[in-house]
């Protein structure tokens, strides 16, 4: 009897554990994140098709010819079957095929720098739809968002309307790291000296995990925010509440924000340094610093110069 119930509960631990698991990433909130778990199902099921008869296939034929069946069939000299061969190669040459198609169409549709076609499967973007930016930086160990039309910033907080196309300008201000909302989008990496993009959109009002996705140190656990998916009229209260915070972000308050720390709160800028993302992309925060897109031009225009040069001789 004891010995039933531990094989039953051994057989209900893994529903239990999983009953547990947050499963955002399968039930998004966000366009992107549904596309890509519909994609994760997809390419799951049709991998499936091979693991399921393979594994059902080896079962039953360690049952069928085992020692003590005197029953099945002993044909020491069969070596070949043209059916066999051709289910054996056939079968899984058709699912890669298949995969190989749904990721060359689903990379292409879901490319992060890609501009957004459509609010979810139902609704397309219509003409007047504005686009919301938001610039992001990675710190040590915690997250800032500055929203350049609003002109405003916070610390460890994103919001966004519902319904409202995000393009997301990522950079980090010294270690690679990676920026992760579940329910809006996978992950994109943020990386110093470099932007990456991400265009996304939210279908829900909600409260969401966001997250460091990627180890970056000694704060890593605690590198979190919230995102919240507002209505048009909550966000626009969002933005004058913030707006209405004495904080302003300049150079001078971004080196002492950029110095490593954790578990940091939330922070509000009502005003925020309108070249400050572009000098945190070109590593120029520092008075005298030259900033990499003019390095850049000027090495360009010095290396020109010489093929010019070159060239005249």
């Amino acid at each position: 009897m004891v010995s039933l119930l531990s094989r039953r509960g051994l057989l209900l631990l893994p529903l239990i554990l999983l009953a547990g698991c947050n499963t955002v990433v399968m039930n998004p909130s966000g366009d992107i994140a549904s596309q890509q778990g519909r994609l994760i199902v997809v390419s799951t099921i049709l991998m499936l098709l091979i693991i399921v008869p393979v594994i059902a296939l080896t079962i039953w034929f360690a049952w069928r010819y085992r020692k003590n069946n005197t029953a099945a069939r002993y044909e020491p000299d069969w070596d070949h079957s043209t059916q066999l061969e051709l289910v054996i190669w056939g079968a899984p040459l058709l699912i890669i095929i298949a995969l190989g198609l749904l990721t060359w169409i689903s990379t292409h549709t879901l490319d992060p720098y890609r501009p957004l076609s459509r609010l979810d499967a139902n609704r397309p973007i219509p003409a007047d739809t504005k686009t919301l930016t938001v610039e992001v930086v990675a710190l040590d160990w915690k997250w800032l968002f500055i929203y350049p039309e609003q002109g405003i910033a916070t610390v460890n907080e994103l919001a966004a309307p519902v319904d409202m196309p995000i393009r997301f300008k990522i950079t980090s201000s010294a270690i690679m790291n990676s920026f992760f909302i579940p329910a809006l989008a996978g992950q994109i990496y943020a990386m110093p000296g470099m932007q990456t993009s991400l265009n996304a959109v939210i279908n829900r009002p909600g409260e969401y995990d966001g997250f460091s996705a990627n180890y970056s140190g000694a704060g890593f656990s605690d590198m979190k925010f919230k995102f919240h998916g507002m209505t048009a009229e909550n966000f626009d209260n969002w933005v004058k509440t913030t707006k209405a915070a004495s904080a302003k972000l300049d150079r001078a308050d971004y080196l002492q924000l950029e110095k490593p720390s954790e578990k940091e709160p939330v922070r509000y800028y009502g005003a925020v340094d309108p070249s400050l993302y572009h000098a945190i992309l070109n590593r120029c925060i520092e008075p005298g610093q030259m900033c990499m897109d003019q390095m850049m031009a000027a090495d360009g225009g010095h290396s020109m110069a010489g093929h010019q040069a070159k060239d005249h001789e």
